[in-house]
């Protein structure tokens, strides 16, 4: 999947992961994580989509290269693609981008998986399960529009 442009913006194609833990759905509990590169800023496992990957299969690539781990079950998508766009602190860093295009999956990690931060490329420094009404409590600033629309349409859909 190539590059995206809206006007004279370059989004860069990306999917992301709502986990949820193993004890879904009997504890509604969502996995977040530190970036290791920006203090304070935590996240949902996310990146970007190769060509010629599907989104489905670059969710499944990179869940294992950020956790450690793709043995999860996928509960349900988002129903259309979401973008936004970067800081300037990060623009410089992600350049020649403006901003993302996400496909967001809402997965339910296995009972038995072990995450494991510890990868050949590190991106998050710490990780935890909190309950969906301490989200935000975390999430970096600029993400929050994204993950407040995405999480409103699962808890809609029941999910949450």
């Amino acid at each position: 999947m190539g590059d995206i442009v809206r006007g004279q913006k370059r989004y860069r194609p990306n999917v992301s992961a709502i986990i949820l833990s193993p004890k879904y759905p009997d504890v509604c509990e969502v996995f977040i994580a530190a970036r290791s590169d920006f203090k304070d800023a935590w996240q949902f496992p996310q990146g970007g989509i190769d060509d010629g990957e599907t989104p489905k299969e670059a969710l499944f690539r990179e869940l294992k290269e950020e956790i450690g781990t793709n043995d999860i079950e996928i509960v349900s998508q988002y129903p259309s693609w979401v973008s936004y766009d970067f800081p300037e602190v990060i623009a410089k860093k992600m350049y020649p981008y403006d901003g993302q295009i996400q496909k967001y999956f809402l997965v339910k990690l296995k009972r038995d998986s072990k995450i494991n931060l510890d990868t050949k490329n590190p991106e998050f420094s710490t990780f935890k399960f909190v309950p969906y009404d301490e989200i935000f409590n975390y999430v970096t600033y600029f993400k929050r529009p994204v993950y407040k629309k995405v999480l409103n349409y699962f808890k809609k859909e029941g999910y949450l």
